[in-house]
């Protein structure tokens, strides 16, 4: 099975690409960028970027009812690897002991100039 998830809670697409894939047990969640949903532009402030990014992830979860615990796997790109406190900062405030695997990499440049992209692999119970 492959089911394709949208809502209007996160934005849409802006490529040839779905918000994300659900299969049988596992939720695809495609890099996100800081864009608010209402108006399809970034928001303003590094941790005000890291925390839209999280709140789109969310949003795409609830279509499945996950929620950030059910998240096994992030790779996180930054523009500057010196916001990884921050990541690591508002991640302490969303996420519980066991924390996903994930991976953080500096990138010369993310779509739209945001600061930040993320990309899920969440488990479906």
């Amino acid at each position: 099975m492959k089911k394709e998830i949208n809502t209007t809670l996160a934005p849409e697409a802006i490529g040839t690409y779905s918000q994300a894939i659900a299969t049988d047990n596992l939720v695809f969640i495609s890099g996100q960028i800081p864009l608010d949903p209402a108006t399809m532009e970034l928001v303003n402030g590094v941790e005000n970027q890291i925390k839209q990014v999280f709140k789109n992830i969310e949003s795409i979860l609830k279509v499945e009812n996950l929620s950030f615990s059910d998240i096994v796997k992030l790779t996180i790109l930054l523009d500057d690897l010196e916001n990884f406190n921050l990541v690591n900062k508002v991640m302490s405030e969303l996420f519980e002991k066991p924390f996903p695997a994930r991976a953080a990499y500096e990138v010369s440049r993310l779509p739209k100039n945001s600061s930040i992209e993320i990309e899920t692999i969440a488990l479906k119970n």
